[in-house]
């Protein structure tokens, strides 16, 4: 019989936040390295008292176990968001810039205006709400490891779709990020619609 895993302390830095904003929403973003695709981001409000076992950072999870959870936590939190930002956007604004765009769709999607914002990572967007960064936040803060399941797993499943679009790409399997087989892809094929023109800037310019 499997033991069940739950990681308290991240539940922990939560309640710790709420004694101050009792509304707390965890922010992340999924996709920003990959050469194609959109880049996505999700926003969850979890009440004090909810535990979510397993839930963790969504790299340190199998994607068996993210898909399981992702479910579990659309259950559980008071209130999620799930939103992206193009390709378009992102050759036209910057990557960065683009994440911040998709992290604030997900808060303004969320229904609900929360005390405060936990973002994973050093920079957070233009919020209605008071924002706090928080570095690895997606290993310290419960909400902020929900989004970054939520981010992750609806990212995958885009790219998923995309291989169907573009079965030559094998986007299914590298999930748009630069592999060995994805830039044999890219000079078999050239560069699709999908592609982030910006990243491959040189490669478009030969082409």
């Amino acid at each position: 019989m499997s033991r069940v895993i739950l990681h308290k302390e991240l539940f922990d830095f939560d309640s710790q936040v709420r004694k101050s904003f009792p509304v707390v929403c965890g922010v992340d973003e999924a996709g920003r390295g990959p050469l194609a695709g959109d880049v996505y981001a999700a926003a969850v409000v979890l009440n004090d008292g909810v535990m979510i076992d397993y839930l963790n950072d969504s790299k340190k999870l199998s994607e068996k176990r993210r898909e399981e959870l992702f479910g579990v936590i659309k259950e559980k939190a008071e209130a999620y968001c799930i939103a992206s930002a193009s390709v378009d956007e992102i050759d036209t604004l910057n990557i960065l810039n683009a994440a911040m765009l998709a992290m604030k769709r997900a808060v303004e999607g969320l229904g609900l205006l929360p005390d405060t914002a936990l973002i994973d990572g050093n920079k957070a967007p233009e919020l209605l709400c008071p924002a706090r960064t928080v570095v690895k936040g997606d290993a310290l803060s419960a909400s902020i490891a929900a989004a970054s399941v939520l981010a992750k797993v609806a990212r995958d499943r885009y790219m998923r779709e995309l291989a169907e679009k573009y079965p030559e790409y094998c986007f299914d399997q590298h999930k748009g990020y630069g592999t060995k087989l994805h830039y044999e892809m890219i000079e078999k094929y050239g560069i699709s619609p999908v592609h982030r023109r910006t990243f491959l800037k040189k490669l478009y310019d030969e082409k």
